[in-house]
């Protein structure tokens, strides 16, 4: 029973930070509504392996490491913030651009391989959640964590960030949301840009020297 208790209230936790609005949240909602809602899922699902990525890098002890290896850190905190400045200027400049939908023959977009790319390097390009995460199954978890626990919650992980994230793709891929974002799409493009920019710079710039 506190082995379950404990798991549930890292995913309450886990589901009330995807919830909160970041580039992974701009992501997803932009794919879906601007290419398709089966791309938005693909992004969805790379959300979700990205943080059952991020729980097995804590479970195994990443934390640890970053605190002996600084610089490791800040190599990682560096390069996520610049991936997200480089994303946000490819979606500025496009922000002119027609959206354009092209559809296979089964009516999937040749485009969902990338869209679950684009979801999962998303997701990773913060460092600082793996240290969240850490945080959280520190805070949660006990120190005489059962196998099987290690074993599911990882996938756990995943059904939360999926699941959010593919409740916001399913939210925002319908023909009334698309229209009304084909009618302010440069003004929508331009802001996400924006946003997912100051989020890299705040990324970048809380980076601190090692004493």
């Amino acid at each position: 029973m506190e082995l379950t208790l404990s798991l549930a209230g890292i995913l309450g936790v886990l589901l009330i930070g995807a919830i909160s609005p970041g580039p992974s949240f701009i992501l997803v909602a932009r794919t879906a509504i601007a290419v398709s809602r089966f791309d938005g899922l693909m992004a969805a699902l790379g959300m979700g392996v990205g943080g059952i990525i991020f729980s097995l890098v804590v479970l195994l002890g990443i934390k640890a490491v970053f605190a002996s290896v600084p610089l490791l850190y800040i190599a990682l905190k560096l390069t996520g913030g610049f991936y997200l400045i480089y994303l946000a200027l490819r979606i500025w400049h496009g922000a002119k651009e027609p959206t354009a939908i092209t559809l296979s023959e089964n009516g999937m977009r040749r485009s969902a391989g990338k869209s679950f790319a684009l979801g999962l390097v998303t997701q990773l390009s913060n460092p600082k959640t793996a240290i969240v995460y850490g945080g959280i199954f520190a805070a949660f978890l006990p120190s005489d964590l059962p196998r099987s626990a290690v074993v599911s919650l990882p996938f756990l992980v995943f059904a939360v960030e999926a699941g959010w994230y593919s409740l916001v793709a399913l939210a925002l891929s319908t023909e009334s949301s698309r229209a009304a974002y084909l009618r302010s799409k440069v003004h929508i493009d331009r802001i996400a840009g924006g946003v997912m920019g100051l989020l890299g710079l705040k990324l970048v710039v809380s980076v601190r020297p090692t004493p």
